[in-house]
């Protein structure tokens, strides 16, 4: 058997003794400070993880022998215990640092990343329980643990292929979407939690709009349908999403055809403006709340019926834009970018950029098709926002599209042609 140390076997017993030292130093200062039972501190953490990498380099039986014999050492310590409230922290730490130990010599950054989350888990035991127990209420844990399986299980799960009429479905961009409006929805009631509704919901629309405005305003919907005190925050973020969308849209159409973004810059400044202004007065608005009127009422994280009523109504778009495209092709440029801009304004803006570039059409020639994507995409979204939030909630945000949209229309016909 060759043992040699090598630089990369050095290493390795270097970051074994690095993690045992890291996380037995942890233990230790908890050991002193909490009567706890607990029994194994730095020296102990330290031989262990060595012990590990010792025995890798011994041979894989030699590995299993020690691993089994650190396990029933710590299960052994845990029964002997004499703390009141005993617990298997330290006593699985003790186990997985041994893992470590060997991991150490196989992947020395692997181990000393795992080694380093482990040391900091241990260490924020106190916040992680506060966190748990008094911040985290039992339905946003629920929320938590839902999110979780839709986004861990069901979405790697869920094939990634097309099917059904005109291969337009895809159960995996089906699930996404789905996930998506979950997540934008639980960015909202994360920030409306951390900054309030007023600063809170504004902030995270503007964000959650690089991902999907029609998305955003959904969930900004499905807010106010739980709580309409959380109406004018909930408008501010849905208005300030679409500028997001049109920065979002000149960065694209940059990438693939610069030439194009110079005959849309007018549309796109004057339809941006119009969108910040009109958010900056909800958000206004939102501002000028008492605090006792929004306190009282958060909402949910989310709700999965109304995500899984935003991916159907994607789903449906998809394959109404996918038959207009098997029907009309190239020659009904107009209106297939029209059904591509119902379910993604920036798809349909970046096939007519590609159409520029392989000079099958002018940029004069690619700004209505753009426009017309950009206006489907507006309807799509007064429709979400009506379906999401209600009468109350589309009277308030289809005035803000309205105006948005007509100011990019003014911008292209004060563009030179």
């Amino acid at each position: 058997m060759d043992l040699f140390v090598n630089s990369q076997t050095l290493l390795g017993l270097c970051v074994a003794l690095g993690i045992g030292l890291l996380i037995g130093a942890e233990r230790e200062r908890r050991k002193d400070t909490h009567k706890t039972g607990i029994s194994a501190g730095i020296r102990t953490f330290a031989v262990v993880a060595l012990l590990g990498a010792v025995s890798i380099l011994l041979g894989e039986y030699v590995f299993v022998v020690v691993t089994l014999v650190v396990g029933g050492s710590a299960l052994l310590a845990y029964r002997n215990t004499r703390a009141q409230e005993p617990g298997l922290t330290t006593e699985l730490a003790l186990f997985l640092t041994c893992l470590l130990g060997g991991l150490a010599l196989r992947d020395a950054a692997l181990a000393a990343g795992i080694g380093a989350v482990l040391a900091l888990l241990l260490a924020a035991r106190n916040r992680i329980h506060y966190f748990v127990r008094k911040v985290l209420t039992e339905q946003e844990l629920h929320d938590v643990i839902l999110f979780s399986a839709a986004a861990l299980i069901a979405l790697p799960l869920a094939p990634n292929r097309f099917m059904g009429p005109f291969d337009a479905f895809n159960p995996h961009a089906a699930v996404q979407i789905f996930v998506l409006v979950m997540a934008i929805s639980a960015l909202g009631y994360i920030a409306m939690r951390l900054l309030g509704p007023r600063f809170g919901l504004p902030l995270a629309g503007f964000a959650s709009g690089f991902v999907s405005s029609t998305a955003t305003i959904f969930s900004m919907g499905t807010r106010v349908s739980q709580a309409s005190s959380q109406m004018p925050g909930a408008v501010a973020g849905a208005a300030l999403s679409s500028i997001a969308t049109i920065i979002q849209m000149a960065i694209v159409i940059a990438s693939v055809q610069p030439t194009l973004l110079v005959n849309l810059a007018k549309p796109l400044v004057f339809g941006g403006v119009v969108a910040f202004i009109y958010g900056l007065i909800f958000m206004v608005k939102a501002m000028k709340q008492t605090k006792q009127t929004y306190d009282q009422d958060l909402g949910r994280a989310f709700d999965l019926k109304t995500a899984v009523g935003f991916a159907a109504i994607i789903s449906l778009a998809i394959l109404f834009a996918a038959f207009l495209n098997n029907w009309l092709g190239v020659q009904g440029l107009n209106i297939s970018t029209a059904a591509t801009g119902l379910v993604d304004t920036h798809a349909a803006a970046v096939s007519v950029a590609s159409l520029v570039s392989a000079h099958k059409i002018s940029s004069q020639q690619a700004i209505m098709p753009v426009l017309i994507g950009l206006s489907s995409n507006t309807l799509m979204k007064a429709i979400v926002a009506y379906k999401s939030g209600g009468v109350q909630y589309a009277i308030r945000i289809i005035p803000g599209l309205v105006l948005m949209i007509a100011a990019v229309w003014v911008g292209a016909w004060l563009t030179p042609t």
